[in-house]
């Protein structure tokens, strides 16, 4: 695994797109931070820009630095909660500026997977992870799935957990300032 983490770091820090495997589906992932890779994702998944992405952090601390005032109901949800949830949080801030959504908004996982957790510790920042299909295709359930485009138009394709298979992607929360919740994909 480390020399995998190894060549994934490499890639994310030039700039590139890697292939990996999370704790819910295959992503496509980048530097949450770069603009230009960002587009790049946009670009290979033929996806509007105005469509936000998701990305991961590896904990609540790494969590603090893209998320302006974390409520306190996010704490006691990602605590509570056994299966993958995503959160949409307001006021964004470190990130790139297309990873943003237009309402300074930003959607933010904490993975429950080991190599997810090491290689954003040793990268020490968020990694987009969008599903690693065409924009409106079905999510991938295993690697097999993901189309010969996808894995073609990335600089990095993980060489692990390939024979897993996924339900589902995670659940999505919205969970504003204010402390209302929204659920957006249960």
């Amino acid at each position: 695994m480390n020399e995998e983490i190894n060549k994934a770091l490499q890639i994310l820090k030039e700039g590139g797109l890697i292939l990996y495997p999370t704790d819910t589906v295959w992503g496509i992932g980048c530097d949450a931070a770069n603009t230009e890779a960002i587009n790049k994702v946009f670009q290979l998944k033929e996806r509007e820009d105005s469509k936000a992405l998701i990305c991961l952090v590896a904990d609540e601390r790494m969590l603090k630095k893209y998320v302006k005032k974390i409520p306190e109901a996010a704490y006691a949800i990602i605590d509570v909660t056994e299966d993958p949830i995503t959160i949409i949080y307001d006021d964004a801030q470190n990130l790139a500026p297309n990873l943003i959504a237009e309402d300074n908004t930003i959607a933010i996982r904490i993975p429950n997977d080991d190599f997810c957790f090491q290689l954003l510790r040793r990268f020490n920042g968020a990694i987009v992870s969008t599903s690693a299909n065409i924009s409106g295709l079905p999510t991938p359930k295993s690697f097999k799935e993901i189309s010969k485009e996808v894995i073609k138009g990335v600089d990095y394709v993980v060489n692990l957990h390939r024979e897993k298979i996924c339900n589902k992607p995670s659940s999505i929360l919205k969970l504003s300032s204010d402390g209302v919740v929204k659920i957006i994909r249960p």
